[in-house]
């Protein structure tokens, strides 16, 4: 058995289509350069959290080996780092909370 050969026109219509789909799903994807998903927040968070802790316990680490304290300056400073990635999770949050609450605030103005 044979097949039928293709009818061209038909083809090219096809073709002329899926070009158009295709050039329309295009322009629909989002650049990722402007926009950062929530995850990449979460993790940039988690990020600051875990760089804070490790470099408090580097440096209490280092300064009981120095002094011969160990491990009361580890704890402190594993304490202060922690302190310190907290806050900085935390003003990482409120830069995204004012971002959000200007977008909001534009789109407000732009719709009155």
């Amino acid at each position: 058995m044979t097949e039928p050969s293709p009818n061209p026109d038909r083809l090219k219509a096809l073709e002329e289509k899926l070009a158009n789909i295709r050039s329309r799903e295009a322009d629909k994807k989002p650049p990722m350069g402007e926009h950062y998903s929530q995850a990449q927040h979460a993790w940039r968070m988690v990020i600051e959290l875990v760089s804070g802790l490790l470099i408090g316990v580097g440096i209490g680490w280092g300064l009981d080996s120095l002094l011969g304290t160990r491990p009361w300056l580890m704890v402190v400073f594993t304490l202060l780092g922690f302190v310190a990635g907290v806050k900085t999770m935390i003003r990482s949050a409120q830069e995204l909370q004012n971002q959000a609450q200007a977008r909001e605030n534009a789109d407000e103005g732009g719709t009155k």
